[in-house]
């Protein structure tokens, strides 16, 4: 049988690099959030250097991916004319401009770059990427975009 999905133009060896790439931001920004409240339980200096270190390397991969997806939207009409798409775009941006703001914000020292806004900003990253990460599944599971037919 064949199942015509929207094949993703940035990939290797087809393997979309946007999805290789996604995931890191979503578990990076995560990690941000629980270990700002380990900051806030403990006072320990190590857990606001973690959450800066977090914040920086998922908004590397988040970049990475962000470019690969790029890609794939001004490429593929067939990906553009996914219902989810729009808003899944739109979340993943939102995401990371919401941690590169949280990025300036655990720049400061101590308690004031955790408390109370970098802790905040951790936890509405959270919320976005979660609900920007059950788009970009309903976009793979629902619509086959990037999925390959091999057999």
């Amino acid at each position: 049988m064949d199942y015509p999905h929207p094949a993703s133009k940035a990939s290797i060896d087809g393997q979309p690099i946007h999805a290789m790439f996604a995931s890191f931001p979503t578990v990076c920004f995560t990690l941000v959030l629980m270990t700002d409240l380990a900051y806030v339980a403990t006072t320990n200096l190590m857990w606001q250097d973690f959450s800066a270190w977090l914040l920086l390397a998922g908004l590397v991969f988040g970049g990475i991916a962000l470019l690969a997806g790029l890609v794939d939207l001004i490429a593929s009409r067939a990906i553009r004319e996914q219902s989810a798409t729009l808003p899944y775009a739109v979340g993943f941006v939102a995401s990371l401009v919401l941690a590169f703001v949280n990025s300036l914000v655990h720049a400061g020292d101590g308690w004031t770059a955790v408390m109370p806004w970098g802790l905040v900003l951790s936890a509405v990253t959270v919320l976005v990427i979660f609900m920007t990460a059950w788009l970009g599944r309903s976009l793979v599971f629902k619509h086959g975009v990037g999925v390959s037919n091999y057999e």
